[in-house]
C-alpha cells in the first residue's frame, strides 16, 4: 500500500516507507524486553497479552491523519506484535528435541508464512476496494480474535507469578558476552538488511513500471509466502542437504529471482520469481534461526529475542538504505545491489557456520 499512502498524504514512496522502518525499529527494541519477560513470566502469557494490545494499536493505525501519525501508531503496534514469533520459537525450543527442531520450527513458521501470503493479497484487495484504512481495521479484529483463542487454549499453561527480580539488561549483557551470540546477531542484521531491503520495494517497482493495480501487485507478492510454504512442506528433504549447502542455495536463488523480476520485460515473470524468493529466504533463514534456538539454552527466550531484534534492525536499516538508493539510482539498481549482498552472505555463512555454535 506504499504508493497509495504516498498519494493520500502527498509524499513520495521513499518517504512513506518510514512506516515500515518505524515498525521494524520498534520491533527490534520491544523484543529485547519480551524475551526476558517470556523467560520470567511465561512465554504463552506474554504472547497472548501482546497480541491483544497489537489489535488495539492496529485500530489506531486506521485512524491516522498523516504519515507521521501512522508511523507512530505502527511503532506502537510493533511493540506488542513482536511477541509471537520470537517467543513462539523459544517455546518450540523448550519442548522439542534438537534433532527434530528444524523441521518443527519450519512447520511453526509456516503459520507466519501463510499470514505473509494472505497479507499482500488481502491488503491489495482491501486497498483497491475500500482504502488502506480498512486493512488495519480487519487486521485489528484478527489480532483480537487471535488473542481470545490463545487465552482460551493456553491459560492453564501459564506459570504462576512468583517472587524474584526482573533484570532484562543483566540477562542480555550476559548473553552478549558470548561470541556465538554476537555472530548470530550480526548475521540476523545482514540477512534481513539485504533481503527485505530489496523485497519491500518490489511492489512499488511493479506498480511504477507496469502500472498494475494494487490487487495484482498483492497477488504477485503473495508468491513469496507460497514459496515459504513450499519450503515448509519440503523441509525434511532440504535438511538432508546440510546447513552449509542450504545457506549457499538460498543466497544464489535470491540473486537469481530478484534479477529475474527487475530485468524482465513482462510482469508475469514476477509471479514464479516471488515464489522463488520465498523459497530462497527460508532456505537461509530457517537454518539460522534453528541455530538461534540452541545458542543459549539457559536463556532461550532472551537469546531468540536478541536474534529477532537483530532481524528487525536489519529490516529497518535495509528499507531505509534502499529508500535512499532508490531515490538516487532507481528501483532496479537498488534491488539488484541488495540481491548481490544476500548471495554473498550465503557464501560467507558457508565457511563460517561454526561461529554460530554454542
Amino acid at each position: 500500500m506504499l504508493p497509495q499512502l504516498a498519494s493520500d498524504f502527498a509524499t513520495s514512496v521513499s518517504a512513506a516507507s518510514v512506516i515500515v522502518t518505524s515498525f521494524a525499529v520498534a520491533y527490534a527494541c520491544a523484543v529485547l524486553l519480551q524475551g526476558p519477560l517470556g523467560d520470567r513470566y511465561g512465554k504463552l502469557r506474554v504472547v497472548t497479552i501482546g497480541v491483544a494490545l497489537a489489535g488495539l494499536a492496529s485500530f489506531g493505525c486506521a485512524a491516522a491523519w498523516s504519515i507521521g501519525s501512522l508511523a507512530g501508531m505502527r511503532f506502537l503496534m510493533a511493540i506488542f506484535a513482536s511477541a509471537p514469533v520470537a517467543l513462539g520459537m523459544a517455546y518450540v525450543g523448550d519442548v522439542i528435541p534438537l534433532e527434530e527442531r528444524q523441521e518443527t520450527i519450519a512447520r511453526f513458521i509456516a503459520g507466519s508464512i501463510f499470514g505473509q501470503t494472505l497479507g499482500p493479497l488481502f491488503g491489495g484487495v482491501l486497498t483497491d476496494s475500500a482504502g488502506w484504512r480498512s486493512s488495519f481495521v480487519v487486521l485489528g479484529f484478527l489480532f483480537i480474535a487471535g488473542a481470545a483463542i490463545l487465552f482460551v487454549r493456553t491459560r492453564r499453561e501459564w506459570p504462576a507469578l512468583g517472587p524474584g527480580r526482573f533484570e532484562p539488561l543483566a540477562v542480555h549483557a550476559r548473553l552478549l558476552a558470548r561470541p556465538p551470540v554476537r555472530w548470530l546477531l550480526a548475521v540476523g542484521v545482514a540477512e534481513t538488511f539485504f533481503f527485505f531491503g530489496g523485497y519491500v520495494f518490489l511492489g512499488a517497482y511493479l506498480r511504477e513500471r507496469f502500472d498494475l493495480s494494487y490487487t495484482v501487485v498483492g497477488l504477485v507478492l503473495a508468491g513469496y509466502g507460497v514459496g515459504g510454504l513450499a519450503y515448509s512442506s519440503l523441509v525434511r528433504f532440504f535438511v538432508r542437504l546440510g546447513d552449509r549447502r542450504l545457506v549457499v542455495l538460498g543466497g544464489v536463488l535470491g540473486l537469481v529471482f530478484f534479477s529475474a523480476i527487475v530485468l524482465a520485460n513482462q510482469w508475469g515473470y514476477a509471479v514464479p520469481s516471488t515464489f522463488g524468493l520465498g523459497l530462497a529466504f527460508y532456505l537461509m533463514h530457517n537454518t539460522i534461526q534453528t541455530k538461534a534456538s540452541e545458542v543459549a539454552p539457559d536463556a532461550r527466550g532472551s537469546a531468540i529475542a536478541l536474534y529477532a531484534s537483530a532481524w528487525a534492525i536489519g529490516q529497518a536499516s535495509g528499507v531505509a538504505a534502499l529508500g535512499v538508493a532508490v531515490a538516487y539510482i532507481g528501483y532496479a539498481s537498488a534491488i539488484l545491489a541488495a540481491a548481490v549482498g544476500f548471495m554473498l552472505l550465503g557464501f560467507w555463512l558457508r565457511y563460517n557456520m561454526a561461529r554460530l555454535h554454542a
